[in-house]
């Protein structure tokens, strides 16, 4: 029997697991992928915004400003690259220089630091490559950058560390509630058994939500696209770049990524699957075309990547996140749209509150560890540190990824860390072998094969990231029908 279920491992399910850690709990964190971070939360633009946006007395509000102010402790203590550069909204018309106003005056009321209005020569002068059509801006210090699939991931790993338990590929199928626990049925597992249940299955919540028989909300799965560019683009701006938002979102923001690239998007298409992460021809184009409001000289042609992610909208325009009254013990956390990524540690503070209210007991631990500790990545040392990292495993000196300088030692430690990555996208978005200009195309197939030698697995069985997504499904001669000796 667990104290605590969390369904879901994006990055609202990692960082409540991390929050409740600190408390002498019985935790379990389930999660239908194959590994942690394969929702919205490794689609995203990657932005700790400041929290300006959001309507004030809102969740969203409330709870990306608690956030915001989380980060820079939380990411020194989870060893994850965070930078607080700042983003501008720009204005091009009057309308706009309402907007940003009514921005600014909102931000104050939502108790936002660093807010400050910028005149034309002023915004030109920190964003040289701005569109010189820009008449001002509003300039939000405390906004920044993070990545955040190793956010997700670190988050999971302090939790885990600190005696929270992981259970992947457990898809959840059924809830009933007897007595004063949950029966948790899984796909093709044996039920888990929990006193509390905190749902946090990002596009599926609702769903989840329904199998209580709650109908509070409901969640409208909308794709977003975008497109990285390599980085030498990455200098084409120092804050991140923000329109003004209209009834779809934010708009096509144009940033600089903590690992140096240019990262563009995204547009907002309403689909009928969840699991649409697909991109499109004129999903693109729109996104290139509405850039060039903010930046007009990017060089598209230094493409290196496009890719789509869901975002889970919610009916209601705020975060669900409440304890259900159709089910004594059950805390929604749905409906967590941007600013979720921003607002992840307030959420998980406000969702400990939320089980306070509804009777738990919490008892600190008195050997909670906040310090998740993690090599420096390989291209980031100096030559004497380097050499003493292969001195000491020769592993080092072996660059797998010629794009990101990465090296075998690097790779192997992703996959048998803590909350290990199982996959070849897992391997990627950790230590970012496929991340750069070749997307993979030479160090991919090395990537597999030490996937494969480390979990003792046939190459045949190697994912690229989901369920059934093979990189490798057989030798050439066999699938022509030619028999080979092995």
């Amino acid at each position: 029997m667990y104290d605590i279920a969390i369904i879901g491992a994006g990055i609202s399910g990692s960082a409540i697991a991390r929050e409740l850690s600190k408390y002498n709990l019985k935790t379990i964190v389930l999660e239908k992928g194959v590994e942690v971070c394969q929702g919205t939360t490794k689609a995203n633009s990657a932005i700790v915004h400041g929290g300006f946006d959001a309507k004030e007395g809102s969740l969203k509000a409330k709870l990306n400003v608690v956030g915001n102010k989380l980060y820079p402790k939380l990411c020194e203590d989870l060893n994850v690259e965070f930078k607080q550069n700042g983003s501008l909204v720009l204005a091009f018309n009057e309308e706009d220089e309402k907007h940003i106003k009514d921005l600014y005056e909102r931000g104050i009321r939502n108790n936002v630091d660093g807010l400050k209005i910028l005149n034309r020569e002023e915004v030109i002068e920190i964003e040289p490559n701005v569109n010189k059509n820009v008449i001002s801006a509003l300039l939000c210090e405390v906004a920044g950058i993070v990545c955040p699939f190793n956010l997700n991931v670190a988050l999971m790993e302090n939790a885990i560390e600190n005696g929270a338990e992981l259970q992947v590929q457990s898809k959840v199928i059924g809830i009933e509630k007897i007595d004063n626990y949950f029966d948790i049925k899984l796909l093709n597992k044996e039920n888990i058994k929990s006193k509390y249940v905190i749902n946090a299955a990002g596009v599926y919540a609702d769903k989840i939500n329904n199998m209580i028989g709650g109908d509070e909300y409901f969640i409208i799965p909308r794709k977003g696209e975008y497109k990285v560019l390599d980085k030498s683009e990455g200098k084409m701006v120092n804050h991140v770049i923000f329109q003004c938002p209209t009834e779809k979102g934010k708009g096509v923001l144009v940033t600089k990524t903590v690992h140096g690239n240019l990262l563009v998007g995204p547009n907002a298409t309403v689909v009928d699957n969840a699991e649409d992460i697909t991109t499109t021809r004129d999903g693109i184009n729109e996104i290139v075309e509405n850039s060039k409001k903010s930046i007009e000289n990017i060089d598209f042609r230094k493409t290196i990547t496009s890719f789509g992610g869901v975002r889970a909208t919610p009916n209601t325009g705020d975060f669900c996140i409440f304890a259900s009254d159709k089910c004594k013990n059950f805390i929604n956390v749905g409906g967590i749209e941007s600013p979720g990524l921003a607002s992840a540690p307030g959420v998980a503070k406000y969702v400990v509150e939320l089980l306070q209210n509804e009777g738990l007991i919490l008892v600190e631990k008195t050997n909670f560890n906040p310090i998740r500790n993690k090599n420096k990545s390989f291209v980031k040392m100096n030559n004497e540190e380097k050499n003493a990292m292969i001195k000491n495993n020769k592993n080092y000196g072996k660059i797998v990824c010629r794009c990101e300088s990465i090296t075998e030692a690097e790779i192997i430690d992703a996959i048998n860390s803590t909350c290990g990555a199982r996959t070849v996208d897992g391997v990627k978005r950790r230590v970012r072998p496929g991340m750069g200009r070749c997307q993979g195309g030479f160090c991919g197939p090395k990537v597999i094969e030490i996937i494969a030698r480390e979990l003792n697995m046939s190459v045949e069985d190697v994912l690229k990231d989901y369920e059934k997504s093979n990189m490798v499904v057989g030798k050439v001669k066999e699938l022509r029908g030619e028999l080979v000796e092995i």
